[in-house]
């Protein structure tokens, strides 16, 4: 599946999402000294780097040039053995997907028992309102199945889980040693704020309003300010800008507003993502500036 789903995605949703501002991807690069992202399209995969243990958090599309940006940020496939799987579209499993070119085959998924699922075909993943259901999706990678609330260690990189349905029905989002968090499909930034992720993508955009009320009060209730990173529109450290708009979902019919003077007119026109930029955005990181 992952292989032409990923090329319809390139070619059909770029057309279709043209000119709407939805998708704000961050370019290739480090984010700071634990967090490096590479660009897919419109999609973000990320890596969590502490006393040389890399994990990767969502495994993106089926995606020629991934192990190239790869090299840009210094992270070699082969040494990462964890993936944080936030939810399973193909923009988020495409590279564990049977039908990949196989850069992780050794790694270990780590996804929700309800997320799981799908992955089983006991659930179907259903889209435009539950009228489309998408291709079973099928992956050969060793599992661990995780709950809401559970907190686990890979080395000294501590993560907990919280469950967010929505999306999809098991969405996880995952709290990185207290100071990340990594919402893939859950919210969707604006230039004035978060909203919960589009529409017409929802299995259920209600229980989606729902979960980010719960997540923001699971935050606020523990007084913890993690960066909050999301999976297609960039990152705030601003918990009042991430949700400033839960009840309300990014509309995928209509040009978003207010309108967003950065977002990109083609979010799957890749050309600003280049080496060079990733080379010196990593080098400022490493000089301090």
């Amino acid at each position: 599946m992952s292989k032409s789903a990923s090329e319809f995605q390139e070619k059909a949703m770029a057309l279709l999402y043209r000119g709407k501002e939805i998708f704000k991807p961050l370019n290739t690069g480090w984010i700071d000294d634990h967090v490096a992202c590479v660009r897919e399209f419109v999609a973000n995969i990320f890596f969590y780097t502490k006393n040389g243990i890399t994990i990767m958090i969502d495994a993106g599309y089926n995606y020629d040039r991934l192990e190239e940006k790869m090299s840009w940020l210094g992270i070699d496939p082969a040494a990462v053995r964890h993936i944080l799987i936030t939810h399973q579209d193909t923009d988020h499993v495409g590279a564990v997907e049977a039908d990949s070119p196989g850069l992780f085959r050794d790694a270990t998924l780590y996804i929700g028992e309800e997320e799981n699922r799908y992955l089983t075909g006991a659930k179907r993943r259903r889209v435009y309102y539950g009228f489309y259901k998408l291709p079973q999706v099928h992956i050969e990678n060793s599992k661990v199945l995780l709950r809401d609330a559970q907190v686990f260690s890979i080395g000294d990189i501590q993560i907990e889980c919280f469950l967010v349905p929505g999306h999809t029905w098991g969405h996880m989002v995952y709290l990185v040693d207290g100071a990340y968090l990594f919402t893939g499909d859950t919210l969707w930034f604006g230039p004035d704020g978060g909203r919960s992720f589009i529409n017409v993508l929802a299995e259920d955009n209600k229980l989606a309003f729902r979960s980010l009320a719960a997540l923001e009060e699971r935050l606020r209730s523990r007084n913890l300010r993690p960066k909050i990173i999301t999976g297609h529109t960039g990152r705030t450290d601003d918990l009042d800008f991430a949700f400033a708009h839960r009840d309300k979902e990014c509309n995928a019919w209509l040009r978003q507003k207010p309108h967003d003077p950065s977002a990109p007119y083609d979010a799957y026109d890749e050309s600003d993502d280049t080496e060079e930029k990733a080379r010196n955005n990593q080098r400022q990181k490493q000089s301090g500036r």
